[in-house]
């Protein structure tokens, strides 16, 4: 099974930052259409990056979500393990009897092959911020899409109906 909260996560806190250096509102209904997510998956995910400081909420008629510090202190490592949390990148079969050396040995050999992996994949994304990514993004943009579109709940509400 296929996890999303990563992607979705990244694509969250991406467009948070791209409305904050527009001037513009972000709500959870608002990232919602825009991921083309259900809300309440939306609202899940801001839980950890809530706690961990990434993102902050206000609540209210005219809250909004904010970026928890500045986009170039936030990297993509502090993005997954906050949604991901202590969920390996590669689960590892159960333990399987010993009937030769393959199935007696292949438990370990893969954990270690799994967490080798797995560290070599946060070390990638520590090295990158949210700014960084960003920026990215908008280099090598093509697809002439609005930045964000001015939108409002009641607008939402009427194009998911």
């Amino acid at each position: 099974m296929l996890d999303y909260r990563f992607p979705t996560a990244l694509q969250m806190v991406l467009s948070v930052a791209m409305a904050e250096q527009l001037g513009k509102r972000s709500t959870s209904a608002i990232l919602a259409y825009g991921l083309e997510a259900n809300p309440s998956f939306i609202r899940k995910l801001m839980v950890p990056l809530t706690r961990d400081g990434i993102i902050v909420s206000t609540l209210g008629r005219t809250g909004s979500i904010h970026l928890g510090r500045p986009a170039a202190e936030i990297t993509l490592r502090d993005i997954y393990t906050s949604v991901i949390e202590d969920k390996k990148l590669w689960a590892s079969r159960p333990d399987v009897a010993p009937r030769c050396l393959v199935s007696a040995n292949l438990c370990w050999y893969f954990k270690s092959i799994a967490e080798e992996a797995e560290e070599a994949s946060l070390k990638v994304l520590e090295t990158r911020t949210v700014a960084d990514a960003l920026a990215e993004l908008k280099k090598h943009d093509t697809s002439s899409c609005d930045e964000l579109p001015d939108l409002e709940i009641e607008d939402l509400c009427k194009r998911t109906r």
